[in-house]
């Protein structure tokens, strides 16, 4: 009994120690593999348009200047003038034909200058002399009314369209203002996003090498710990048939411990039984020959009739059962078959996977950890094979830039103040001939009386028709200085649009530097030892779309990205390496035929024992009932004279029901209990069958599994176990192609700034100085005709020194006053 319970908790002990086993395995502390990294991008930004204010009349001066200027580009003019260094007369003569528009503009311009002044100073001179309107004298015709009319509205509507011109002054000034004092804001924002972006380039180059490093440490790792992540691949493999086996050679375990267990619990119980029995039928014995004795005494009386009861009183000790005894041999054959040291054998040979291969592996491991590195170095001379000096060339540039810019920002806006007061000056002097003209228009009618005389004109009319002759002497005054600024941001203004922003718009000026000669010493190809001819027009095209620089620059002429990314070249050494390993599994058998043998014969054994027949008789199992013969004897002795047989049938009753009591107390429940281990006996002899054949078909598969199938799996785990490391190396490998190529370095930014440059000076800049220029020059147009309808106007509205009769259709001579002597105006 204490051996069997010492097997049985040696099983259970076993059980526990094999759950527990495979969290014995520890696993080598490798980096986790995450997302890779999203590359540093710069700051992206927008060329912010020129408002619609500030271009409103871009349209009208664009299509002056290209009437002015329709030659093209002038390209090979400007390469010929760069390269002979000299004027030639040849030279000069292309430059004045291409030049033919200005040159006619300029020539109006210089008459303009020139004749202004001067036909101001005849006409000063003339009217000193009484004539150009000089002599106050208005002849009166039946026209007069309908010329003034007409004189009044043509003035007026000159005096608009020079209104109109110093609007388009003042706003135009005004956006230029603007233009350069957020231009200086811009300039340093675009040349920071620059630096950011050449900035941005080498971490991004960086973080992709970075991403080398720990893929390659990753696998680097899984070499390293191979013994467990190849182990555990094989461990895997080997999992499918070996695991239901040993699981069902643990429930055979546990099925015969069981077994064991009852066996030796109905062993312990039938013999408790059968002792009990006998002390009780000794016992109830001795009572009976008691009841006999007194039963026999003459003086009992009735005595014989209870004389046939005395039979009953006996207890079945034949308690028969089937002898267990080779169902008993058969377990204890299968406990000492030691079914848990056939589970920890099999366990440990799983178990011991991982250290086999890591022994196994330990030589090539070094090997394939020198090719890693070797490729973690080939990697890092991309960054080398980058040029790092062209980029830290251009972020110092771009430093020194905005130290300059900087530094100048208190002149230029110091100059810029005092532009604007210059053009506000200018928009003013305008605005005063405006003025005049206005308040002409305004005094002269709102005095004049049609039906008066010329000499009796009221003070209002007259002061109206000074108005205007004030308006007249300004614009001779100061027309041709006007004149002289317009020429001069005319040709200033007009070149740099013609010449600079419209071939920068169309790409021609791109196309122009990329003309070899025309900035010395600059070849873009070969500073970047490309084979390629790099031209700044296909950088420029290539950024607007966002390209990046491995695709601008042609990097691939210089760096064979794929040599140095190409995974596949390690693949085969690497296997080669484990190849040579010769990782060899030793043979194991699960269960020995002789173990197999024994779990037959129990399966045999049990299956002969017949429990339903042991139930059935346990069941029809008889009871003595003590009490009703104790009952008898208690109403016999109700019948008895004699004191002393009285006395001893009452106790001989009350001695059989303590009997009775001992039976229910003792007997019953150790019935009770044989039946319940009889009946688990049953059930799990029920299951032994069942489960012999389960452990002897998964036993037998499995084995055969590992006698046939174990080398290949090793094999074909170990090329999974490469393919596996290989394919990270060729994932990183596909994602540092796709993000140097692809990803980094994209130069939208460049492009962006570039458009910046050229919105800054071209649309906001360039755009409202010839917006300037044109709308003076337009009020410049003007005044002549306004010179002349003024002077033809005031007239009509200043108080005459001479009369002039009208009578019936008769012209009447003037009568003079009584002054003779003529007044000159």
């Amino acid at each position: 009994m204490g051996a069997g319970v010492r097997r049985h908790t040696l099983g259970i002990l076993s059980l526990l120690l094999l759950s527990l086993w495979p969290c014995m395995t520890t696993q080598p502390s490798c980096p986790v593999r995450a997302t890779p990294p999203v590359l540093e991008m710069p700051g992206t930004w927008s060329v912010q348009p020129n408002s619609v204010d500030g271009g409103f009349m871009s349209s009208i001066v664009h299509s002056f200047l290209h009437s002015v200027q329709s030659n093209p580009f002038p390209k090979d003019l400007i390469i010929k003038i760069v390269n002979s260094g000299t004027a030639t007369t040849e030279t000069i003569k292309e430059v004045l034909r291409y030049e033919t528009g200005f040159l006619v503009c300029v020539a109006i311009g210089i008459l303009y200058i020139i004749l202004m002044p001067l036909i101001g100073f005849c006409f000063a001179c003339c009217r000193c002399c009484g004539n150009c309107g000089g002599r106050m004298y208005q002849k009166q015709t039946k026209s007069i009314d309908c010329k003034r009319r007409v004189f009044y509205w043509a003035t007026l509507l000159i005096t608009l369209c020079i209104l109109a011109g110093n609007i388009c002054m003042f706003l135009s000034n005004t956006y230029t203002g603007d233009s350069v004092s957020t231009g200086v804001g811009e300039v340093n924002n675009t040349l920071k996003n620059l630096q950011s972006y050449i900035d941005t380039v080498p971490k991004q180059i960086d973080q992709v090498l970075n991403e080398s490093s720990v893929t390659v440490d990753e696998v680097t790792c899984h070499i390293n710990g191979s013994g467990y992540f190849l182990g555990k691949q094989i461990q895997n493999g080997l999992e499918g048939p070996l695991k239901p086996a040993l699981d069902s050679v643990r429930t055979m375990a546990q099925v015969v411990n069981s077994t064991s267990l009852l066996l030796l619990g109905l062993n312990r119980t039938q013999s408790q039984l059968q002792t009990e029995l006998r002390v009780l039928q000794d016992n109830l014995t001795s009572v009976r020959d008691r009841i006999n004795g007194t039963l026999h005494k003459t003086n009992c009386l009735g005595c014989d009739s209870f004389q046939s009861n005395l039979d009953r009183l006996s207890l079945n000790t034949n308690l028969d059962t089937p002898d267990l005894t080779e169902l008993q041999s058969a377990v204890d054959q299968a406990v000492n078959a030691d079914l848990n040291a056939q589970i920890n054998k099999g366990e440990d040979f799983f178990s011991s996977i991982p250290q086999m291969v890591t022994n196994e592996t330990r030589g090539s491991v070094q090997g394939i950890q020198q090719q890693l590195q070797n490729l973690k170095s080939q990697v890092s001379q991309i960054a080398t094979n980058l040029p790092h000096e062209t980029l830290t060339d251009i972020s110092s540039q771009l430093s020194n830039v905005q130290k300059s810019i900087s530094n100048n920002v208190p002149q230029t806006k110091s100059a810029e103040q005092i532009r604007w007061i210059v053009a506000l000056i200018l928009c003013c002097l305008i605005l005063l001939v405006v003025v005049c003209n206005l308040l002409g228009l305004l005094l002269g009618p709102a005095g004049l009386n049609p039906n008066d005389d010329p000499t009796d004109r009221s003070s209002t009319a007259n002061c109206g028709g000074l108005f205007l002759m004030a308006g007249v002497g300004f614009s001779f005054l100061f027309s041709w200085i006007f004149m002289i600024v317009v020429l001069i941001l005319f040709l200033v203004g007009g070149n740099v649009y013609t010449l600079v922003c419209v071939p920068w718009r169309t790409g021609e000026l791109f196309q122009f530097i990329d003309t070899p000669g025309v900035i010395p010493g600059f070849q873009l190809s070969q500073s970047l030892g490309l084979k390629t001819n790099l031209t700044i027009s296909g950088v420029y095209n290539d950024c607007h779309k966002d390209e990046s620089l491995w695709n601008t620059l042609h990097l691939a002429e210089i760096i064979n990205l794929n040599d140095f990314l190409n995974v596949s070249k390690y693949t085969a050494q690497v296997q080669q390496d484990l190849e040579k390993s010769q990782i060899n599994l030793p043979n194991i058998t699960l269960l020995s035929p002789g173990t197999q043998s024994q779990l037959r014969n129990l399966s045999t054994r049990a299956n002969s024992v017949n429990f339903s027949s042991i139930i059935q008789q346990i069941n029809t199992f008889s009871e003595t009932d003590l009490k009703s013969t104790a009952d008898e004897l208690d109403s016999l002795t109700n019948n008895q004279a004699n004191t002393t047989i009285k006395t001893e049938l009452q106790n001989e009753a009350n001695d059989l029901r303590f009997i009775q009591t001992q039976i229910n107390i003792t007997i019953n429940p150790l019935v009770g209990q044989l039946k319940s281990t009889i009946e688990r006996l049953s059930g799990l002899s029920s299951q032994v069958k069942g489960t012999v054949e389960n452990v002897l078909q998964k036993v037998s598969y499995a084995q055969d599994f590992l006698d046939n199938n174990k080398t290949q799996i090793v094999k074909s785990k170990t090329t999974e176990f490469i393919d596996s490391q290989m394919g990270i190396l060729q994932r990183f490998a596909e994602w540092a192609n796709y993000t140097i190529t692809e990803r980094v370095g994209r130069c939208g930014s460049v492009a962006a700034a570039v458009d910046t440059a050229e919105n800054l000076v071209c649309t906001k800049l360039v755009d409202s100085v010839n917006a300037f220029w044109f709308s003076l020059g337009w009020c410049m147009v003007f005044l002549i005709p306004s010179i002349i309808f003024s002077v033809k106007l005031a007239k009509f509205y200043r108080q005459m020194k001479h009369k002039d009769v009208y009578e019936n259709q008769i012209m009447m001579h003037p009568i003079p006053r009584a002054n003779v002597k003529p007044y000159w105006e």
